[in-house]
């Protein structure tokens, strides 16, 4: 009998979403930010047919701020249903498609990190349930934006991202073809207290070609 495969750090990413240290996943605690990375796979009766849900959640607090949103792959249209909580900074949205992309920011005063990934049903051969395939687009270490988007700046919100770095100091662009989606995920992560989802606007406008422009 075959043992199972370990995952790749790449496919662990894809699959989980960002792997925090510990003392950021105590401050998001303390802070009362909850910010659900996973997606799974739910059958809808009316329609028949399988599709992948995410969560919209997050929000900050001045000194950090954790927020994940989703936007159509190129599957069928995204439906959205928006979720009203008494709690700031946690639920915002529910998001179901065949394809997903997944947009996850961290903020650590003014230090980013984005994560971004695509998420889409395959049916293996002989089986009727299908599973999810995950991968990794682009990830971002160490962004900086010297603006405080959560106090003095933010006039400054939606219009302005941080700059990444890889693991080894250099610079590197984020996908032009989300740059509004990264503005607002950047919105996510500095909006104190946050109640309302910020990518809603655009779950259902990345537009079929964009399936080809990142393979």
């Amino acid at each position: 009998m075959t043992e199972p495969r370990s995952l790749s750090r790449d496919e662990v990413l894809a699959l989980r979403g960002l792997r925090l240290p510990s003392p950021a996943l105590k401050g998001l605690r303390r802070a009362g930010i909850y910010c659900q990375p996973a997606v799974s796979i739910e059958f809808q009766q009316a329609a028949q047919c399988y599709v992948i849900r995410g969560v919209e959640s997050g929000g900050a607090v001045p000194r950090i701020g954790a927020y994940c949103g989703f936007v159509n792959g190129g599957g069928p249209l995204t439906t959205v249903q928006n979720i009203s909580s008494l709690a700031p900074n946690g639920l915002h949205a529910e998001v179901f498609s065949s394809a997903l992309f997944r947009l996850q920011m961290l903020r650590a005063e003014a230090t980013y990190e984005l994560l971004i990934t695509r998420h889409a049903l395959i049916i293996p051969h002989g089986k009727k349930r299908p599973r999810v395939v995950n991968s990794v687009l682009f990830h971002g270490w160490h962004g900086r934006l010297d603006v405080e988007l959560w106090a003095r700046d933010k006039a400054l919100l939606g219009a302005v991202v941080p700059v990444f770095y890889t693991k080894s100091g250099e610079q590197i662009a984020a996908p032009t073809y989300f740059f509004d989606e990264i503005l607002r995920v950047t919105a996510g992560v500095c909006c104190v207290g946050c109640r309302h989802s910020h990518l809603g606007d655009f779950r259902t406008q990345m537009a079929h070609g964009r399936e080809a422009d990142v393979g």
